[in-house]
């Protein structure tokens, strides 16, 4: 997972966080913090902004649904980190077990409790989505409509620019380094 504070205000941070196991293995998800103003007597509220098939994740407006865990917000116990560690924590098998139905904010994505295969499938193909060129590289996404058009960008690079940028930064090609090992 990597955080930066947004360029245009300190209270809004762009986030990726890389997913390794489970449903949404190899998910790549963009998701924004926003902080409101009287941060930390209030609570910051995060928005994905890869579409996401996720029992906490609304929809239509990629909102993620961080009141079951600090039900209620503490503001001198409960702190950013532990916001993150929850977005993490949430895309593992046991967070999924354990989710309420009146806490969901994807009904449909509830279904893990009893359609878990249809479930399955629905969170893999999400997790496809997630990382091809389009979501990654496409500003004008489906996924980013009426959302977040900066913060943490990626940028598809041809092999010559790669091979550039690795030069400028001292970095030998992958098959190079394999073979000097």
């Amino acid at each position: 997972m990597y955080v930066v504070p947004s360029v245009e205000n300190l209270l809004v941070w762009d986030g990726v966080f890389f997913v390794h196991q489970g449903y949404y293995a190899d998910a790549i998800l963009k998701f924004r913090i926003i902080f409101p103003s009287n941060y930390p007597e209030k609570q910051p509220s995060v928005q994905f902004v890869t579409d996401v098939f996720h029992p906490m994740v609304a929809s239509q407006t990629g909102a993620f649904n961080v009141a079951p865990r600090f039900r209620p917000w503490r503001p001198k116990e409960h702190h950013v980190f532990d916001v993150l560690h929850y977005i993490k924590a949430a895309f593992k098998k046991q967070a999924l077990d354990e989710f309420k139905e009146s806490d969901c904010v994807n009904k449909e994505a509830y279904q893990y409790h009893t359609q878990t295969s249809s479930f399955s499938a629905l969170a893999t193909q999400s997790s496809a989505l997630s990382k091809s060129a389009s979501a990654l590289f496409d500003s004008d996404h489906p996924s980013m409509t009426e959302k977040v058009s900066e913060g943490i960008n990626f940028k598809e690079l041809t092999k010559g620019q790669l091979q550039k940028a690795r030069a400028r930064m001292g970095l030998k090609e992958w098959a190079e380094e394999s073979k000097t090992v």
